[in-house]
């Protein structure tokens, strides 16, 4: 028997709000119960006007567990518009699509899926939302050497915006070293230059940049740590971290304690989704209040 998500809400062909039709949208991923994205997405549709569902997916939740295909034929017979994507499925879902934005092509990672006229199309708001959280919340940090740990799908995502934020020189370390590899010759491939290397000793590797990105899991609640020792951090280095729960990771704790500016990863969180918003609903997003809802639930 086919996967149905709609018996509990079905889709209306009209929501009766403006004459709006109703939207429903999704996140697949793992552990993704104390995400903010629904609440955000929620509160900015019923500013529109709209019946505006966004649904949490994580098929370890579901019984019997459905793969990553069968979430997707699922949500699209269900007329959603479009689904997020995060963790572990940012690369797998690519092979499930009909076509990618020049972002998700570049970056090599989806995080969001739009359903429209029968085809899936798939986008990369990530890297655009670590830009501009850079961008607003970071903008004279110094970009000669920046020190990249991860480069799974939110580390090629950061390493694509650090590039286009115009850093130098950039470091990239992961737990697996081919991983990195692979991520480095996206990267100079795409700058046209050997901008990028991998490395294996973080070490050296702090010591010779001048910031510091988390892009790992590491720091969530459910998996507490540091990808870099704090040993490492010294107050010359600016540290971010894409983990935005908890927002005081252990590491940005450390890197505060050191005198270190820091960049947590709200801004990152909040920007990605007004970008999915706009591609769901076509609608102009307000960053602001958008932010302001994510805000409200750090209580």
């Amino acid at each position: 028997m086919a996967l149905s998500l709609d018996a509990d809400d079905p889709v209306a062909a009209d929501s009766g709000a403006a004459g709006r039709p109703r939207l429903r949208v999704g996140l697949v991923g793992q552990g993704i119960g104390p995400s903010r994205t629904p609440a955000m997405h929620e509160a900015e549709g019923a500013a529109h006007g709209l019946d505006y569902r966004y649904r949490l997916l994580d098929p370890a939740a579901m019984a019997p567990s459905p793969d990553l295909g069968e979430l997707l034929d699922a949500a699209e017979r269900a007329g959603y518009a479009g689904l997020n994507v995060t963790y572990p499925y940012k690369t797998a879902v690519i092979d499930l699509l009909d076509e990618l934005s020049d972002a998700a092509r570049m970056v090599g990672a989806v995080n969001t899926v739009v359903f429209r006229d029968g085809r899936r199309r798939g986008h990369n708001t990530d890297f655009w939302g670590f830009a501009e959280s850079v961008r607003r919340f970071l903008p004279d940090a110094p970009l000669d050497d920046v020190l990249l740990v991860g480069a799974g799908g939110a580390g090629a995502a950061v390493a694509h915006a650090l590039r286009t934020l115009g850093v130098r020189r950039l470091l990239i370390a992961d737990a697996e070293p081919q991983v990195a590899e692979r991520l480095v010759d996206r990267v100079s491939a795409a700058a046209g230059a050997a901008l990028a290397r991998p490395v294996t000793d973080m070490a050296a590797a702090a010591a010779d940049v001048n910031g510091i990105v988390n892009a790992t899991p590491v720091g969530m609640a459910k998996l507490p740590g540091t990808a870099i020792e704090p040993d490492l951090l010294a107050p010359r280095h600016w540290v971010a971290d894409i983990v935005y729960f908890p927002l005081e990771t252990e590491l940005l704790r450390a890197a505060r304690a050191r005198g270190c500016r820091c960049l947590d990863g709200s801004g990152m969180a909040v920007f990605q989704a007004v970008r999915a918003f706009e591609l769901f609903t076509g609608l102009t997003p307000d960053s602001d209040r958008m932010r302001a809802t994510f805000e409200a639930l750090s209580g």
